[in-house]
């Protein structure tokens, strides 16, 4: 119960420090357009006002640095490396590949051998390549290790350190009880093997099965907990970042349709139903059809828009201190803030409860989807 307690601090001692930095970032803004408010016209006014949606987006989006903070005009990020190969490489003297640190980009403000950060409607937040006029001429091909891809990477080093690490406890601990790392996931590896694989595949055909399910429950479980911590290498929005879901899809997607069977496909083209629902128009087949593609998209769909929701909800929660703000007056956000931050404070510690079932979920309904490619005929 106290170290429970202990946690429960830890996160929400993290969750002020990440409502800090938000507040000194735009709370800064909001004095500075203030300041230009009493000075403008009414119209001008508003095109300053604070814009809730485009803070919202901004924080939840994949960018090229690790943002920290903003204090004022001044940005504090961790520069990461871009990749790109120029499809114009004439404006390059003649040098396709380029490889840089995002922080010649100056967070977005200036150009760089020919490249920017667009602001444009059509590629906003992508790299462009840029003319001699400076106009857009469109995306290099882009291999940066952008903020998520950095996620993805310091994640995949804590999985590695917690598997040789389980797996060399194990080892000295044989015929003793659990202790350390060992003792905290042996349990959840357990679960996974007995209330997850056996059930949904079978107690003859789970084993070889079950070195990607654990992957998949720890990577995910691993990446949503990284999300709620707001400070790097923490902090990136992996798993509410559809491209992340997809991959992971279509890995289900790709061991389903590998190691189906002949009844899995039998019942996928020729299905056990009466005549007329197969001619002459094959009904059944193309809903059975349609299944198989539906399923790994409702997995992608499902992990994506329950975390990216949560991130949201904080940042909207934040953002009310600034809508008041810019109407009613500083008075106003000073007096929203608190309730702010505790209704944000109750959905990061409600999220964390949310990162382990989308975790379960997710490796739970790919090994049903395994058991239906491998059962046998009734």
């Amino acid at each position: 119960m106290l170290k429970l307690s202990k946690g429960i601090f830890i996160l929400f001692a993290l969750s002020l420090l990440s409502f800090g930095a938000l507040y000194a970032q735009h709370g800064q803004e909001e004095v500075h357009t203030q300041t230009a408010d009493s000075h403008a016209s009414d119209s001008h006014a508003e095109e300053e006002a604070f814009n809730a949606g485009e803070f919202v987006i901004d924080h939840v989006s994949d960018s090229y640095d690790w943002h920290i903070t903003s204090f004022g005009e001044t940005h504090i990020s961790i520069p990461l490396p871009v990749i790109l190969y120029s499809k114009h490489p004439e404006l390059h003297e003649g040098k396709a590949f380029h490889a840089f640190m995002s922080s010649k980009f100056h967070h977005g403000h200036s150009a760089y051998k020919g490249f920017q950060i667009s602001e444009s409607k059509d590629n906003k937040g992508k790299i462009v390549e840029l003319d001699a006029h400076g106009e857009e001429l469109g995306k290099p091909i882009d291999i940066s290790i952008t903020k998520t891809i950095a996620g993805v990477i310091v994640s995949v080093i804590i999985l590695f350190w917690l598997v040789f690490s389980i797996a060399s406890s194990t080892k000295k601990n044989q015929g003793k009880a659990p202790t350390g790392v060992q003792n905290l996931f042996e349990p959840i590896i357990f679960f996974i093997r007995d209330e997850v694989a056996k059930p949904a595949i079978g107690d003859k055909k789970y084993e070889k099965f079950m070195p990607f399910l654990l992957t998949l429950f720890f990577f995910i479980l691993i990446n949503n907990f990284m999300g709620l911590i707001p400070i790097p290498p923490f902090g990136a929005n992996v798993t509410g970042n559809i491209g992340v879901t997809m991959v992971l899809a279509l890995f289900t997607f790709a061991i389903t349709t590998i190691n189906g069977n002949k009844h899995y496909w039998k019942e996928i083209y020729n299905p056990d139903v009466p005549w007329w629902l197969k001619f002459p128009i094959p009904l059944m087949p193309i809903v059975e059809l349609s299944g198989v593609i539906t399923k790994p998209f409702v997995l992608m769909v499902r992990l994506f828009a329950n975390m990216m929701a949560g991130h949201m909800i904080v940042t909207v929660f934040v953002s009310l201190i600034f809508i008041f703000t810019s109407i009613m007056g500083a008075g106003a956000g000073f007096g929203i803030s608190p309730v702010s931050v505790a209704f944000s404070v109750f959905i990061l510690l409600l999220d964390v409860l949310v990162s382990f079932i989308q975790a379960y979920v997710f490796t739970l309904l790919s090994a049903l989807y395994f058991g239906m490619a491998t059962s046998e005929h009734h």
